[in-house]
């Protein structure tokens, strides 16, 4: 069983890592709204973070 948990551990720090190279600070603020609004069960929060999302992935020019 801790094997299982070092595993995942390590696989949500790699997830992190990306998101923050890939989208900088926002995306990482944006997946944690996403996260906060869905265990809450908070569709605002969660819909600002999907707002942020999409700003970061929409192609700017």
């Amino acid at each position: 069983m801790p094997l299982i948990a070092i595993v995942i551990a390590a696989l949500a720090i790699g997830f992190e890592q990306f998101v923050q190279w890939k989208l900088g600070p926002m995306g990482i603020i944006a997946f944690v709204a996403i996260t906060i609004g869905v265990k809450a069960k908070n569709t605002m929060i969660g819909g600002i973070g999907a707002v942020i999302l999409v700003l970061l992935l929409a192609p700017s020019g």
